[in-house]
């Protein structure tokens, strides 16, 4: 069952999200070759605490961290390490809080260091996934279905030459962090549930250069490509509200 917000609750989560993404803003500088998961996952909790919240994800479902660093190959859920970020590496950082009882989830991916010709294709993939994402936010609007989010993603990606992430899907948000509807990245227009006003969601496309099939990262929580192939990531925590869709996860 899909829980509808009302105005009240919709103002707690708009809170949520503008404090969620200003302390996005504050770590996207620190992304630098040099810097490990670890220290950047330091960084977010020390935000994260500083801002009055509290981290969503540590200890979720047994996940020792604050945040999630997914980086090249690795798509989703990758543990914060000790491993040194390297020129060209590409980067995703998934983080999520709760703020007056109320969750809030994002995440962006970048390119370690300035850009160098050899890393094109790495840009187009970032920059394609980002686009997917603005695309489906547009979708998301009453009268419209899921269906008509996760074609308008897979359409895009697929026109570009990438693919998307059939295992994992966006998810519905609330007082818990994962709440009806899931919301898959492919589809067919006009199917699955109508989207209404009140609805609260997050729509995170997850783009691969190669195959969309996963595999397990040895630790189990993360998950990689798996052929090796590249992997993106994008997410914000959306409001449906009369005339469409709010992004809550902005300053």
């Amino acid at each position: 069952m899909i829980a509808i917000k009302t105005e009240q609750e919709i103002e707690i989560m708009r809170q949520a999200g503008r404090i969620l993404a200003e302390i996005i803003e504050k770590i996207k500088p620190m992304v630098a070759p040099g810097i490990t998961g670890k220290e950047l996952d330091g960084a977010c909790e020390a935000l994260i605490l500083q801002y009055g919240s509290q981290p969503a994800f540590k200890d979720y479902g047994g996940f020792p961290c604050v945040s999630c660093i997914s980086i090249n190959d690795m798509v989703v859920h990758g543990v914060p390490n000790d491993q040194v970020l390297k020129q060209g590496d590409l980067l995703c950082l998934d983080l999520g809080i709760k703020y007056k009882d109320y969750f809030s989830d994002y995440a962006f991916s970048t390119l370690v260091g300035s850009p160098k010709p050899e890393d094109s294709e790495k840009i187009r993939l970032i920059k394609t996934t980002q686009k997917a994402l603005k695309l489906a936010i547009a979708k998301a609007k009453p009268g419209n279905t899921f269906g008509d989010i996760g074609n308008v993603i897979q359409r895009f990606v697929e026109y570009q030459g990438f693919n998307v992430v059939r295992d994992l899907c966006g998810h519905g948000i609330g007082k818990t962090l994962h709440e009806d509807p899931k919301i898959c990245n492919y589809g067919k227009r006009g199917t699955g549930e109508k989207i209404v006003e009140g609805m609260v969601f997050c729509i995170e496309p997850m783009v691969t250069m190669g195959n969309w099939k996963l595999k397990q990262a040895n630790d189990g929580f993360g998950y990689r490509t798996a052929d090796g192939s590249l992997a993106c990531h994008f997410e914000h925590t959306v409001a449906v509200l009369k005339n469409g869709a709010q992004v809550l996860t902005k300053i």
